[in-house]
């Protein structure tokens, strides 16, 4: 299954660890250019979250080669489903950000599959959430090998 992984930046490790997890099971995967960034060593971590800090993330996107938004779009579009990894962040009880819950309106408007790595969080948009129908996967990404059938 072609999978796309969606999450906050901040998240990167732990969305690195599920994309090793889900390519030894078989799958597909594309995760955040900022993420491979910072994987790869082009982009140092610590730096990333300081200048997010300060000034938000728009110095990397409009120093991006490409539309970071359309980039994700067209990866969701070419997929199958997306996974989100939603883990605690800034107080919240697996926390979706604004632009995850802009990729997961994508896969919605687009018919794909859309996972969540845990529960839905308590936020003022969880019901928006709810009515895109994810499957919660309680950590257990088995679960998404035997939901494709």
């Amino acid at each position: 299954m072609k999978i796309v992984i969606c999450g906050s930046i901040d998240f990167t490790h732990k969305i690195k660890e599920v994309a090793d997890l889900l390519l030894e099971r078989g799958h597909q995967i594309e995760v955040p250019l900022t993420v491979k960034k910072i994987l790869d060593g082009e982009i140092a971590m610590e730096k990333f979250l300081t200048i997010k800090r300060k000034d938000g993330d728009l110095y990397f996107r409009q120093n991006a080669k490409e539309d970071l938004i359309k980039r994700y779009f067209r990866l969701i579009k070419d997929s199958d489903a997306i996974l989100v990894v939603n883990i605690n962040k800034k107080g919240i009880e697996n926390y979706i950000g604004g632009n995850t819950f802009l990729e997961m309106g994508f896969a919605y408007i687009l018919d794909k599959k859309i996972y969540l790595l845990n529960d839905i969080p308590t936020i003022s948009y969880k019901d928006e959430i709810v009515a895109m129908q994810p499957t919660v996967l309680s950590g257990d990404l088995d679960r998404i090998k035997k939901d494709i059938i």
